[in-house]
């Protein structure tokens, strides 16, 4: 077919481009300006989208099928013109569940946190396995430089997400998934814009738990206590994992430059993970039992582990120059920020440690997290908040204060500064770093080019060892 994507420099709707392409359809697709990692890889797959929606991309592209993304509103030029044409549309879920799950077993990644790295974890380790997973994930995996594959083997790994699914299907997109197998990392208030609270947030996994076949498998973290009171409602077989409980629990724990290194009994096995912090430890074992009690042989699985390479944007090292580490992480909800940042501080012990963020997100651009990003931020050892995006489109009632959170994470002792010009940003950074610092830089989407920028002037300018000591309470026992 013909099938033009509406929004299709998201990161699930650039990979359903590339499935689709995989599959042999023609695609063509409609988006605003688009930044790396997606609009590289819409680029190395052969797709060049129209850019600015208008009706006319519709009528240039003569689609059979039209798939809207969630980020589609009703008035959209080209949501008109399809809803005008007659011609068929779908959601994302919706055709990636017609065109590619039905004879297929899907696993599902799901919870606040990690699901984009989870979901590649569990691709890989598949692959290595030799089991052809097809998968469909919102990031582009370092092992397989891309976020898609249609595959040949039975499961497919897909990313499920909470968020609502189209204009015209507000449910969560993970109810179209066909779970057979499924993994909640984590539950906690998130996308304000569309929920209202944290109960809202608990009825979506509950709609979860409910579809999951008598006959599926529901892997749940027992450290968070808003998953266990989900998980007693399948109807299905449900493992339990965790760091401090569950039947899937790490022992021997050690963290080395390599990565954490830890024991599973139930997996008879050592593995070797090339990650680090207590998060990205406690979701590689939700992965990892999931895989075992779907069948998969721990020894090809604690061989594979080694060999991740984790994806781009989580945590990624994106340069090491004259000492400094940059690092480009996705974060952009306060628990992930936190997390962020303690695994730098395992990654990189005795380190300086920078934080700069951008509140981007429709959740973060809103003050409702507001007290938790100061507290998370002002676990690094300096501060740099930028002004929220688009903040003209947030009522300032309810918009997220940088000055404020920077104040606030000066006046708890940390040195933190709000900075609106990203051009100052880097020129702020650049008079105060040190050889032996790691610049961590969060946000969802391009900050008007900080990375690029930043990496630039570092190349230019004379960087000095620092005479500064870290403070020993930000330094790992």
């Amino acid at each position: 077919m013909r099938i033009h994507l509406l929004g299709i420099g998201g990161t699930g709707m650039g990979s359903l481009a590339g499935l689709l392409l995989e599959a042999g359809h023609e695609v063509t697709g409609t988006d605003l300006k688009l930044y790396p990692p997606m609009s590289d890889m819409l680029a190395q797959i052969g797709v060049e989208p129209f850019e600015g929606y208008s009706a006319g991309n519709i009528l240039r592209a003569k689609p059979e099928l039209i798939v809207v993304g969630n980020v589609i509103r009703r008035d959209n030029p080209e949501a008109q013109e399809a809803l005008r044409s007659g011609i068929p549309y779908k959601s994302m879920p919706q055709a990636l569940s017609d065109l590619f799950l039905e004879k297929r077993t899907p696993m599902v990644i799901s919870g606040t946190h990690g699901k984009t790295t989870a979901s590649t974890l569990a691709a890989w380790l598949l692959d290595f396995a030799g089991e052809e997973p097809g998968f469909l994930i919102g990031g582009v995996g370092q092992n397989f430089k891309r976020g898609f594959r249609t595959g040949s083997g039975p499961f497919f790994v897909v990313e499920g997400d909470e968020y609502d699914t189209a204009f015209f299907d507000k449910g969560p997109k993970f109810l179209h998934y066909r779970p057979q197998a499924c993994i909640i990392t984590s539950i906690e208030f998130d996308h304000a814009d569309i929920y209202g609270d944290l109960e809202s947030i608990r009825k979506s996994f509950r709609l979860l738990a409910g579809i999951m076949p008598p006959d599926g498998l529901l892997v749940a973290n027992a450290d968070d206590p808003e998953v266990m009171k989900v998980a007693k409602l399948a109807r299905c077989r449900v493992a339990t994992y965790g760091i401090e409980g569950g039947e899937w629990r790490p022992e021997r724990v050690g963290a080395s430059e390599s990565g954490t290194s830890f024991f599973l009994d139930r997996a008879g096995a050592e593995f070797r993970l090339p990650m680090w912090g207590e998060h990205n430890l406690s979701n590689a074992v939700g992965i990892i039992a999931m895989l075992v009690e779907s069948g998969i042989d721990p020894s090809r699985i604690s061989a594979g582990l080694p060999l991740f390479e984790g994806v781009k944007r989580r945590q990624e090292l994106v340069a090491d120059i004259k000492g400094v580490a940059v690092i480009d992480d996705f974060a952009h909800h306060p628990t992930a920020v936190a997390k962020t940042i303690a695994s730098m501080r395992e990654r990189f012990p005795d380190r300086r440690v920078w934080a700069i963020f951008e509140p981007r997100s429709n959740t973060s651009r809103r003050n409702f997290f507001q007290k938790d990003f100061a507290s998370a931020l002002s676990t690094a050892d300096r501060v740099v908040v930028a002004g929220p995006y688009r903040a003209e489109a947030i009522a300032k009632g309810e918009r997220f204060d940088s000055a404020e959170v920077a104040d606030s994470i000066m006046r708890s002792g940390v040195d933190a500064h709000y900075i609106p010009d990203t051009g100052n940003i880097v020129e702020f950074v650049i008079r105060g770093v040190s050889a032996g610092d790691v610049v961590l830089v969060m946000s969802n989407g391009g900050f008007d080019d900080l990375i690029e920028r930043l990496i630039g002037a570092l190349k230019k300018r004379r960087i000095y060892a620092s005479d500064d000591e870290v403070s020993p309470s930000r330094v790992p026992k």
